[in-house]
């Protein structure tokens, strides 16, 4: 054996260290190619998403699994929306996807720092709400001014559709918030379909003129029993639709009513908005989009079936006209999504929850709206 001199073992130890640096980077590139091999098959797995809303129309062929969330397996969950607002807001999480009140998610965003759910401009849910106003037929209630000093009894005060009914008597009638007296009932005759009403619809701001109706009767028996003058509700009251005389709508013809204030104004309200949760937003930064995509997908095909065969799916005798004619007045896609086409309506809504203080703040749709989805527009 030669013994090593001190040239020798520089050498040596030279050799050593580039033998330890190749299997190094062998080692590397190995763990790469597996890691490589790894986001591929997980790229290649769907998502497993539990997604909540009403049994729409609209929706039917994402609830039918016809349209797909692209890199997603939905799992479709029929609730109200009371229901499907206090899942979200009480820290559950029971829902990837979800359909939420555009206003309760306004007020638990903007006054209780909520971030659990991101909103993406897909609405759901929308109507006029001039409808919504009901009065006793015997109280002499025959024109919105008339409303002022009145008691007005409803379930949910800070409700979207509460919120709007408040802000266009404002806006359209000089009727201001503080010009009536509210009885908040502590039933609501709607409750079979559209759930436990949540505690964002019951917020009440400060200098508003509130009393608890009687225990135990719901909105539609404090109307009948004399104790308010008027009703605000989302959905039609009991006594209405059993077609108790003593109740009636505001505007008798509130179809053109309607028709004028959106003629006149543009706006067609929002009720309800479609949430995902935020950390999966975080981790799939792609899904917003095919969320967009899937729900825009399913009203086009929707749309198609209307005017087919639309008539034959409906028991409205003049279905066809009415859909015409909504057409005429609205344009083509009449129920956009996507901020620009909806821009002033949410605009609007913001406006009317900090006028009647009830958001902390003036909110803005870049504080809502997920930000890959602020320029997505539909195609038609």
């Amino acid at each position: 054996m030669v013994p090593l001199t001190s040239k020798n073992k520089v050498k040596h130890l030279q050799f050593l260290l580039i033998l330890i640096f190749l299997q190094l980077f062998i080692s590397c590139n190995q763990e790469r190619s597996s890691n490589a091999e790894t986001a591929i098959q997980d790229s290649n797995e769907l998502i497993q998403l539990k997604v909540a809303g009403y049994d729409l129309d609209r929706l039917k062929g994402i609830i039918s699994g016809k349209v797909t969330i692209e890199g997603c397996e939905v799992e479709f969950h029929k609730i109200g929306i009371g229901d499907a607002n206090t899942a979200a807001f009480s820290g559950a999480g029971t829902y990837d996807i979800t359909e939420i009140g555009l206003h309760p998610f306004m007020l638990a965003y903007a006054n209780n720092e909520f971030r659990d759910y991101t909103l993406i401009p897909v609405f759901p849910i929308r109507t006029f709400r001039h409808k919504s106003i009901f009065v006793h037929s015997e109280k002499g209630i025959n024109k919105p001014e008339d409303l002022k000093g009145r008691k007005i009894g409803t379930p949910g005060y800070s409700s979207t559709s509460l919120t709007w009914i408040r802000g266009l008597l404002q806006d359209e009638y000089g009727v201001s918030p503080e010009d009536i007296q509210w009885v908040l009932s502590n039933k609501d005759s709607s409750a079979d379909a559209a759930g436990k009403i949540s505690a964002e619809e019951q917020v009440v701001p400060n200098g508003i003129n509130v009393t608890m109706g009687t225990a135990g009767k719901d909105e539609s028996d404090l109307l009948l029993s004399g104790e308010v003058d008027a009703l605000f509700h989302a959905a039609e009251p009991k006594a209405f639709i059993q077609g108790n005389p003593l109740v009636k709508r505001l505007f008798s013809d509130s179809k053109k009513t309607e028709q004028e204030y959106f003629e006149q104004t543009g706006i067609f309200p929002i009720m309800h908005a479609i949430a995902i949760k935020t950390e999966l937003i975080e981790k799939y930064p792609w899904l917003p989009k095919a969320v967009f995509e899937a729900y825009s997908k399913a009203k086009s095909q929707h749309y198609a079936e209307l005017m087919k065969i639309g008539w034959a799916y409906s028991s409205l005798p003049w279905f066809a006209q009415e859909f015409d004619e909504t057409k005429k007045i609205m344009g083509e896609n009449y129920w956009p999504y996507g901020i620009e086409a909806n821009r002033k309506t949410l605009e609007t809504l913001f406006r009317y929850s900090y006028e009647q203080g009830l958001s902390n703040k003036q909110l803005t749709i870049e504080d809502l709206f997920e930000k890959s989805t602020l320029n997505i527009e539909e195609i038609y």
